[in-house]
C-alpha cells in the first residue's frame, strides 16, 4: 500500500464549530482532496465510511463553550453530548486528532499538514 498523497481524500469530522470547513478551506489551499463528512447530524455510526469513504480521516474535538461561541449557538450542552455520541465511531477510527480550543486555525492547519506530509514522507 502506498503512502497518502495530495491527491488522497481526507475526511474531516467534529463537532460543530470545531473549524472544518476553515481546516478544509486551508487544506485545499495546499492542493489536498478534502471532503467536510457531515457525521454529528447522522445517526449511522459509520456513514462517514459508507458515503465519503476517505484515505484519511482527521477528527476535529472543541469543547461545548468554545463550539458555542463560535458559531454564536444557543443550544444545550445535551445537543453536543449528542453530537459526541455520533460522532464516536469516527473519532475512534480517525487518523489524525486535534483539539481546536487552545490553537489558531492556521496551527490547526499546520498540525495536520505536518501529520499529512509525515505519513507521505
Amino acid at each position: 500500500m502506498e503512502p497518502p498523497s495530495k491527491k488522497s481524500l481526507v475526511g474531516v469530522v467534529g463537532p460543530c464549530g470545531s473549524g472544518k470547513s476553515t481546516l478544509i478551506a486551508g487544506l485545499e489551499k495546499y492542493g489536498y482532496t478534502c471532503r467536510h463528512i457531515a457525521q454529528e447530524h447522522s445517526y449511522v455510526q459509520a456513514m462517514w465510511q459508507k458515503i465519503a469513504k476517505p484515505d484519511i480521516l482527521i477528527y476535529l474535538s472543541v469543547s461545548f463553550s468554545n463550539s458555542s461561541a463560535r458559531r454564536k449557538l444557543n443550544w444545550h450542552r445535551r445537543d453536543y453530548d449528542e453530537q459526541l455520541q455520533r460522532l464516536e465511531h469516527a473519532r475512534q477510527h480517525a487518523n489524525f486528532s486535534i483539539d481546536t480550543d487552545d490553537l489558531s486555525p492556521e496551527q490547526v492547519l499546520q498540525s495536520v499538514i505536518n501529520y499529512l506530509e509525515e505519513i507521505n514522507s
